[in-house]
């Protein structure tokens, strides 16, 4: 019951410190902060994102696209490379590529640089990952070994405003099964 207490404590107060540090702001940096007009000084609402907070609880909806149209197919995926209508970055790390193969036409960022490289002008993009740099309204396809980092670095995408991310669900494994790989030398 104390344990109970002390978390109605912090959870009456978050909003409160949430809305003076703009902490919001900071993990949606494209995103604007606002408080809800229509709200009491106790709740603060996040229009872009769908969360409001308010006194006592937290409420997060997302209006974002569902499964169906984040998730590629390996067939979606070959037509896309085959036509060059988006870019797709494999998120693995090097050595997984020269260990397991690689799908031709992928751009290398591993996950940890995902963010900062979304942010490099154009030239230091090209320069160290070897590809164009997507521009915010460029398709965006992201994979790696089965789907789970490719999930985490498309959310990065989105919240650094870019509005066309997928990502190939199968990864590297699908594609493997499925594709004649070439062989290495």
């Amino acid at each position: 019951m104390m344990a109970f207490k002390e978390f109605s404590k912090i959870t009456g107060i978050l909003p409160h410190i949430l809305s003076k540090r703009n902490f919001i702001s900071l993990a949606y940096p494209r995103r604007s902060f606002l408080p809800c007009s229509t709200c009491t000084t106790q709740s603060v609402h996040v229009p872009s994102s769908n969360v409001t907070f308010s006194r006592g609880t937290l409420l997060r909806s997302y209006s974002s696209a569902s499964d169906t149209e984040i998730n590629i197919s390996r067939e979606q995926l070959k037509q896309l490379l085959a036509s060059r209508t988006g870019v797709v970055i494999d998120v693995r790390e090097p050595w997984e590529l020269r260990e397991y193969g690689i799908i031709p036409g992928t751009v290398n960022i591993p996950l940890g640089q995902v963010d900062l490289a979304l942010q490099l002008n154009p030239e230091k993009f090209k320069e160290k990952y070897g590809g164009d740099k997507p521009s915010h309204s460029d398709n965006i396809v992201f994979s790696c070994l089965a789907g789970i980092r490719s999930k985490k670095a498309l959310d990065t995408a989105v919240s650094l405003g870019y509005s066309k991310v997928q990502h190939y669900p199968g990864g590297f494994e699908d594609w493997a099964k499925n594709e004649v790989l070439p062989t290495k030398h």
